[in-house]
Order: structure tokens, then C-alpha cells, then sequence
């Protein structure tokens, strides 16, 4: 019911329940939740983000959730509930009612790489969802603070090679994207480096800056290189990010690291959740994902905006849960 007010939505979803009622009285076969799926939504829509806020997965549902809001006409609370590198707010999700009322913030974290590292999920990766579709892609640039004295990816091997044990890294937590990102080029330089994790993105990005941590490897140190305060050293991708075009990749720079699972945040609800109420969602998202305003505001927190059905988002998880088993294994972080 896009394009009319809340007053001529409500007189239409109750011209549709009275037909559905009028339907059932007839002895027609009526589903029991057909009248909810009809008027979806008719009440608040909470979507869960299970990062901190500040970070580039929460600007990421905050972008989506205003857009969201306009195409549904409905209200979508944003609820950040961080813990267990994403598994705490996706359990969450995974035990809610699936009526449509309740979203999540996909991440590769949780669907890929935790089912390797943890036996106690809350949710089961492939049995506990139904994917809606993919949202967006990732472009993370490795960042340094400005005081250390390299300004290339090949300067920064070489500063830790001479000084083994002494530069450190910041991630948004244990098995996070930008964790994963480090370890790689810990294992494949040959160096030796410190990891420090912290609650989300926000806080790694606060400590760098601060000189609490030599760098990162994250979308948001997107804006820190591009507003000058850290020095960009590569987009640690397989392409070059769009809004700093002349950072190279690593590829490019010289190294031929293993990259992570370039996967998609994407998103999903309940298993169960009615298949009319899921095609909405995502009748909604692609058209939201192919608005240049849509498409300009992921680009400037380090995101492309992409487009994925539900199933073949489905078959992107497999796939990443698949890669991160050997990958895993070779950065020593498997069970």
C-alpha cells in the first residue's frame, strides 16, 4: 500500500479483512494468518543489529531502516544488541516470533565463520532463518595512524618485520572481518603483531586515533583517510574502493595475501515467517538497493549496494561457510 496515508491504509486493510472474513464465514479455506499478511505492517517493526552503534554495520541498518520506513509507511525501531562477535543478536532474531515483525541484520560473521569457531551457537546457521536478500557488499581499507612512519603496504611489512611483536591492529572483535583481514596478513608475510579487539568498529577506529592501536583494517577507516586523520594503505579487497580510488589493493601493491570471504550483509527473518510477508520485504529492499541516494550513502561508509535474492544469498553463505573451513584452519583460529 505504498504512496497512501495511514487513513486510506487502514480503510484498505479493512476492506481485506472483512473480504477474508467474509471468505471464511462462506466455508472458503482461509489461512489464519492471511488477514496479517494482507494488512503487513500494521504495528512496529524491530530490526535487530547485532553490532554496537557507531559502526559501519549499524550506519549500514540505519541508511536501510529510513528508506524501509518510507516504502512500508511503517515504524522500524533499531535495536543494537552486540555480544558474542554477532551471535548474541542473532540468536536473538532466531527466537522471535516469525511474523514479520522481527528483522535482522545479516552478517558473514555469524553465518560463515562463527558455525566454525563456536559449538553453543544460539541458532542454527542454516535452519534457524529465512533469508530476505543481500544488502550490501564490503570495501575495507586497511588504515594506519599517521604517526607511523609507512605509507605503503610494502613499508608496513617491512616496519613489522623490523620491530617483531610491537604493531598492533584493532578489530570490531574475535573472528570479526576486520580480525579475519590481520591474521591473513600476519600468516602470509610471515609477521608478528598483536591483535586487540573491541566491541564494534567505533571503538577500534577511537583507539587507532588515539594511538592506542597502530591500525585496522575496516570501512570505517574509509572517512579517517579520507578527512586526513589516518593514512590509507590499501583497500583490502579484490577490487579498489570507489570513494578513494587511487588506494591500491593488495594484489596491486605487490602481495598476493589470501583475502576474506568478501561476503554481503544481507537480511533475514525467523524461520516460518510467512512467504507473502518475506516477498514483500523483499520487493522493498531491491528497489530501495537500486536508488542512486540508496547507492551514494552506502559508498561513502566503505559499501556497495547489492542485490541478492533470498536463495541465492543462501547459496553466498554456503559458500563463505565452506571457504572460512580451510581458512580457518590456516590462520590457526579453528575449533
Amino acid at each position: 500500500m505504498t504512496g497512501l496515508n495511514k487513513a486510506q491504509r487502514r480503510t484498505v486493510s479493512g476492506a481485506i479483512a472483512g473480504l477474508l472474513a467474509a471468505a471464511a464465514m462462506a466455508g472458503l479455506p482461509v489461512s489464519a494468518h492471511a488477514a496479517d499478511e494482507a494488512g503487513y505492517p500494521h504495528k512496529e517493526i524491530v530490526f535487530v543489529v547485532p553490532y554496537p552503534p557507531g559502526g559501519n554495520s549499524d550506519n549500514l541498518a540505519r541508511i536501510y531502516a529510513d528508506r524501509l520506513r518510507a516504502k512500508l509507511g511503517a515504524t522500524i525501531v533499531i535495536e543494537n544488541k552486540p555480544g558474542g562477535t554477532t551471535s548474541l543478536g542473532t540468536g536473538v532474531v532466531a527466537r522471535a516470533r516469525p511474523d514479520g515483525y522481527t528483522l535482522l541484520l545479516a552478517t558473514s560473521t555469524a553465518f560463515t565463520v562463527l558455525p566454525h569457531l563456536r559449538g553453543d551457537l544460539p541458532y542454527d546457521p542454516v535452519k534457524s532463518f529465512t533469508f530476505v536478500g543481500s544488502l550490501a557488499g564490503y570495501l575495507p581499507v586497511l588504515a594506519v595512524r599517521n604517526e607511523l612512519p609507512v605509507s605503503t603496504l610494502q613499508e608496513l611489512v617491512d616496519y613489522a618485520r623490523k620491530h617483531p611483536g610491537k604493531l598492533s591492529w584493532g578489530s570490531a572483535g574475535v573472528a570479526s572481518g576486520g580480525h579475519l583481514a590481520g591474521e591473513i596478513l600476519k600468516k602470509d608475510a610471515g609477521l608478528d603483531m598483536l591483535h586487540v579487539p573491541f566491541k564494534g568498529s567505533a571503538d577500534s577506529l577511537t583507539a587507532m586515533l588515539g594511538g592506542h592501536t597502530d591500525f585496522l583494517i575496516d570501512g570505517v577507516g574509509l572517512e579517517a583517510v579520507k578527512s586526513g586523520r589516518a593514512k590509507g594503505i590499501v583497500t583490502f579487497a579484490s577490487e579498489r574502493n570507489p570513494e578513494l580510488p587511487d588506494l591500491p589493493t593488495p594484489k596491486e601493491a605487490g602481495f598476493d595475501v589470501t583475502l576474506p570471504f568478501e561476503g554481503f550483509w544481507g537480511l533475514a527473518v525467523p524461520a516460518g515467517t510467512p512467504q507473502p510477508i518475506v516477498d514483500k520485504l523483499a520487493k522493498a529492499t531491491r528497489e530501495i538497493l537500486q536508488e542512486p541516494e540508496t547507492r551514494k550513502r552506502f559508498g561513502n561508509i566503505s559499501l556497495s549496494a547489492s542485490w541478492k535474492s533470498g536463495p541465492e544469498y543462501a547459496r553466498d553463505m554456503d559458500g563463505g561457510r565452506a571457504y572460512y573451513g580451510e581458512l580457518l584452519k590456516k590462520v590457526n583460529l579453528s575449533q
